[in-house]
């Protein structure tokens, strides 16, 4: 995983709405989760990162810190200068890297197509479960879409749909390819 862009999700975050780092574990685990995934232990040592380097600050008054007392953070005007100039950055896309269409091809190579069933079907599984998250996000949270910032949120859910659905696709595509050379070769 890329620290940089997690730095960003979690500045990100914390322009939304102040939060601890508990807080913000579950707010990543909702609202970046699906489609850029941390560690607690990641995000604790990052926003540590970013305290430390002035692009957070503590917000919780000193007195109520303590055990049991989470500390609460809020995004610097330092961390928005660096969010701002990280979003108007153009880079390229990051290449897919996915060890089941590595085996897919290992099936292919070696002809061992029906060991590859397995790993198929389960990420099928995946995907369709993914989808069921996503849409059941869509009805909960995008009933009714009223600004730019609820738009622009929908967007992401969509690729994340259509990235699903895709997958789901593919999968099915190749567990009726492995069932048509099984049928011919039978």
């Amino acid at each position: 995983m890329c620290r940089v862009s997690l730095q960003f999700a979690i500045l990100t975050a914390l322009t939304e709405r102040e939060s601890t780092g508990i807080e913000l574990t579950r707010r990543f685990d909702r609202a970046f989760g699906y489609f850029w995934s941390a560690t607690h232990q990641q995000i604790y040592r990052e926003l540590d990162r970013l305290h430390t380097n002035g692009l957070v600050a503590e917000t919780t008054p000193q007195q109520s810190t303590g055990r049991g007392q989470p500390k609460r953070f809020a995004i610097t005007p330092d961390g928005r200068d660096a969010l701002r100039a990280w979003i108007a950055q153009v880079d390229k896309p990051s290449p897919p890297r996915d060890a089941l269409i590595v085996r897919v091809r290992a099936a292919a190579a070696t002809g061992e197509y029906e060991s590859v069933r397995d790993a198929v079907a389960h990420h099928l599984g995946l995907h369709l479960e993914a989808i069921e998250t996503y849409q059941e996000i869509e009805r909960r949270d995008f009933s009714a879409v009223t600004t730019d910032a609820d738009r622009l949120r929908r967007l992401l859910l969509e690729a994340g749909l259509e990235t699903e659905r895709a997958q789901a696709n593919w999968c099915r595509e190749v567990l009726d390819t492995i069932d048509a050379i099984g049928r011919r070769d039978a």
